[in-house]
């Protein structure tokens, strides 16, 4: 252990490789539908691509600046973090691998059977050569790699085709690509859902493809690249045009140094020691993998299922619901009295949509203001925010076109609001701007008002029935105030801008936070802390934790995803409880809450307890001051943290484990669910309800 590791921490790579483990867990957990949990595989998948892309090829990166540097919640250098990775990946695979083959062998019986060629009756080999020949050959594009033909440059997360070839006593080696622009998957005639993937047909065809070599050795492979692309800071300063930027750090990405090889069949030496050599790595960051390496298609074929056989391989479908706090009409009218509170998915994003539908065509509405981060590919907003600009209100959209991986989408967007009048600028060199605030100015008689909108989630109409969320929308004057300055000051490039309500990182959220639990450790053991949160990194906020814990200070942390500061470490971290819910939605919202009863206060915001979040970006916390919207939100997360169904608690070990105990069961998404459906809300203290009385949550 490295001197001055902390003794309650871990590895933050590690950490959420034991998320992404807790996803693949509900793959295989049998209660959920077969074909959801096919896509828990897929979305594993999908993580884990990600996670390479990123985070393991910001560790080379690391490694090359400074191979010394040690991490201080886990006590590794760049190397060891590394190291440690690919030992833990390593199980994974095996794991995922042998949860697919179960579903796929489970989904047979209902029609659903993705094949091996071998597994192919009579008529449909002939059906799949002569789709070959006709369809596949004639796009393919092979290639020879010999002393004439240098190696090629293989695409991030695409699939080739390589065997070993053979001519006059000469070996070589043939890539084919499978085609971008073909379906992954080929269907095969019939009833049924019968499918074979592309790949696996080339590869049966191989020697259609090169006729005059002797082909061995047939396999496909998979490269991921490093795609930590930061655009540079001084091309930034040097360029009027940031998207232009973004454009070409985009191309760049395409071409950055492999961190990752998956491959269908094990290689052989020399053809593991030739791609070692080509792409500059190790066998150790070379995965079998003999389920698919790329799943997209599931979601494709979960739409193609018979309606009648799809209920019972599907989630019971749900539609958001509309608010019960609001009635029929106008949103704006309604919001100028009171507070309101949506909650995604269960409620509908279309109250926030139909608000800023309404402030297009109001009169009295002057400006509207809005940061964006992601958009759905359509989007309403975009759609009204253009009106507006078009009958005459100024628009102004701060848009981040440095979303990582929904770049091209956000440079997209800003032309078009761009060009419907919209006043579009960007964030600032070196921060993100990940904020989720939307601000309509109007005119109520000589007086200017404000209605602010401020979320946790961002303002993606598709994402919104996915993932969960909160969005305030209320008629305050302050916060209104507030939400004014910043716009001013995000205009102006000014990160160091004073409020008196919101709480704004990189200046005051952290040291904010850091305050209000500052005043529950003076309370001793009466003093009680509640955040739910996606990921803990801050070292600041960990350690505060830690001085809280053993303060006496009871605390909740509901941390979806990494979370590296351990719990229940005897003398540092024993008043400490860590839950993660992994469930039907993805969890996403950031909630705070310091103190009990009519004292608590209660923040919701962007920002996660990241450095990233609270030193590198631009996010907003706001108190909540409406009184049955602070006593929802208490509620909401005590519902959570009884939950026994998708909750999980960690380890002292950093490990997690699921509730054990003869409590009723909850699922504090279906209960959330359920509740939208009836639209009976109700919140006073006074009423009891069968979550209430699990003590051992409840009590403290």
């Amino acid at each position: 252990m490295s001197e001055g590791k902390l003794e309650y921490t871990q590895n933050r790579e590690l950490s959420w490789l034991r998320f992404n483990q807790r996803v693949l867990e509900e793959a295989r957990d049998e209660s959920v539908p077969l074909l959801e949990r096919m896509k828990f595989v897929a979305i594993f998948t999908s993580n884990l691509d990600e996670f390479f892309m990123i985070r393991v090829g910001s560790l080379y990166a690391m490694e090359e600046a400074d191979n010394k540097k040690v991490d201080i919640k886990s006590g590794l250098t760049p190397r060891g973090q590394l190291d440690a990775i690919y030992a833990a990946v390593a199980p994974l695979y095996k794991e995922r691998d042998k949860t697919y083959a179960e579903i796929k062998k489970q989904l047979h019986p209902y029609g659903v059977c993705g094949l091996d060629f071998k597994e192919l009756e009579a008529q449909e080999k002939k059906y799949v050569k002569k789709y070959f020949k006709e369809q596949i050959l004639p796009v393919l594009s092979p290639q020879i790699v010999d002393v004439n033909h240098p190696f090629p440059h293989l695409l991030n997360k695409e699939i080739y085709v390589v065997a070993d070839l053979k001519m006059d006593n000469k070996s070589m080696l043939g890539v084919v690509p499978v085609p971008q622009f073909i379906s992954d998957i080929l269907y095969l005639p019939g009833h049924d859902i019968r499918y074979i993937r592309m790949e696996k047909v080339i590869l049966e065809y191989l020697h259609l493809v090169f006729e005059q070599y002797e082909v061995s050795n047939g396999n496909y492979i998979c490269v991921t690249r490093n795609a930590d692309v930061s655009p540079d800071d001084e091309a930034y300063a040097d360029n009027e045009d940031f998207r232009y930027i973004m454009q070409e750090t985009l191309n760049k990405r395409r071409r950055m140094a492999v961190v990752r090889l998956e491959t269908a069949s094990p290689l052989s030496k020399e053809m593991e020691k030739y791609f070692c050599e080509k792409f500059h790595i190790t066998p150790k960051c070379i995965f079998r993998t003999k389920m698919p390496m790329k799943l997209d298609y599931i979601f494709a074929i979960a739409d193609k299922v018979p309606p009648a056989m799809k209920r019972s391989l599907i989630d019971k479908p749900f539609t958001p619901q509309p608010c019960a706090a609001l009635d029929g009409g106008s949103v704006m009218a309604q919001v100028k009295k009171k507070d309101i509170l949506l909650s995604y998915p269960y409620e509908s994003m279309d109250p926030f949509l139909k608000m800023l539908k309404e402030a297009a065509v109001d009169p009295n509405v002057i400006t509207i203001k809005i940061t964006i981060y992601r958009l759905a590919k359509k989007a309403r907003l975009v759609e009204y925010l253009c009106a507006a600009a078009e009958n005459g209100k100024e628009v102004t959209v701060l848009i981040e076109l440095r979303a990582r991986f929904d770049e091209q989408n956000n440079i997209d967007w800003s032309e078009r609001m761009e060009e419907a009048g919209c006043r579009v600028i960007y964030g600032f060199e070196g921060y993100k701007v990940h904020s989720k605030i939307c601000l309509i100015t109007y005119r109520n008689k000589n007086e200017i008002r404000y209605i602010t909108q401020i979320g946790t989630g961002n303002y993606n109409e598709k994402t919104a029935k996915m993932y969960t969320d909160y969005s305030l929308l209320t008629g305050n004057q302050m916060i209104g105030e507030d939400a004014a300055v910043f716009f001013k000051n995000m205009s102006i490039s000014n990160l160091n801008g004073a409020y008196q309500h919101l709480i704004v990182s990189p200046t005051s959220l952290k040291q904010k936070v850091l305050a209000l639990m500052e005043e529950e450790i003076k309370k001793g053991s009466q003093g009680r802390i509640v955040m739910k949160m996606n990921s803990v990194t801050d070292i600041d906020f960990i350690r505060k934790t830690a001085q809280a814990s053993q303060a006496g200070v009871h605390i909740d942390l509901i941390v979806r995803g990494i979370c590296c500061i351990l719990p229940g470490i005897p003398k540092k971290t024993e008043n400490l409880r860590v839950t993660s819910i992994v469930g039907r939605y993805l969890e996403h919202p950031r909630v705070f809450v310091f103190g009990t009863g009519e004292a608590a206060k209660v923040y919701i915001g962007s920002a996660d307890m990241m450095t990233r979040n609270t030193e590198k970006r631009v996010e907003i916390a706001c108190p909540i001051y409406d009184r049955d919207i602070k006593k929802r939100l208490i509620r909401n997360l005590n519902i959570m943290l009884s939950d026994n169904v998708k909750a999980r608690e960690m380890a002292s070990d950093g490990t997690y484990r699921k509730k054990k105990g003869d409590e009723r069961a909850v699922n504090s998404q279906e209960v959330f669910m359920k509740e939208a459906m009836n639209s009976r809300r109700v919140y006073p203290q006074k009423k009891k309800t069968v979550f209430e009385k699990v003590k051992h949550w409840l009590k403290r």
